[in-house]
């Protein structure tokens, strides 16, 4: 069995100050997301870079979300601020999944593809808690997936909102660790 990266929702109306849903925490992460990328594909593991998309007329936003949206459109469809940030950007070969709602298996072939790859670690980053990290990990444990929420490379609102998040998800047995200590554990389990 294998590991692989999950970077969710690291696209520009997310991460960009000013963009129509920002996480105020997102653009302090990527430094550190950029390196768990950087070293997952210097140790061959396979990257599935997710994402959110809504139609134009909002058909497809959370309840939650659909008065902001209707005020300022965000996180549309073939705009600029749908696509990843450019520090991240899928290399080709790399995987890139839409999904629907906050979870990266609802309604997706994310767990066709991971079975397919013969994947059963995962490593989990991106934007942001509680929504799409949380809904992604919770589903990933219920599929039985060894989850690792790499700290650094996630980010929240507030300091607060993660640190809580944080921890609920170690008490279901997910290894919320950093970077570094992320790389080590493939390069462990590598050997």
């Amino acid at each position: 069995m294998s590991s692989a990266l999950v970077i969710i929702d690291m696209q520009h109306d997310f991460v960009m100050p000013g963009a129509p849903f920002t996480v105020r925490g997102a653009q302090a992460s990527v430094p550190a997301l950029r390196r768990l990328l950087d070293g997952c594909r210097e140790r061959a593991v396979p990257v599935c870079h997710v994402t959110r998309s809504y139609r134009a007329d909002g058909a497809d936003v959370e309840g939650f979300r659909l008065p902001a949206f209707r005020q300022r459109p965000g996180v549309v469809a073939g705009t600029p601020g749908c696509q990843i940030i450019p520090e991240l950007q899928p290399l080709p070969g790399e995987y890139q999944i839409v999904k629907p709602r906050f979870s990266a298996f609802m309604g997706t072939s994310l767990d066709l593809l991971l079975r397919r790859l013969v994947v059963n670690r995962l490593l989990i980053c991106g934007t942001q808690y509680p929504n799409c990290i949380r809904a992604t990990v919770m589903d990933a444990v219920a599929l039985d997936y060894e989850v690792t929420l790499v700290t650094e490379a996630t980010s929240a609102q507030t300091q607060e909102v993660a640190a809580s998040n944080l921890t609920d998800l170690n008490e279901i047995g997910v290894r919320c660790v950093g970077v570094t200590e992320a790389l080590q554990r493939l390069d462990a389990l590598d050997r």
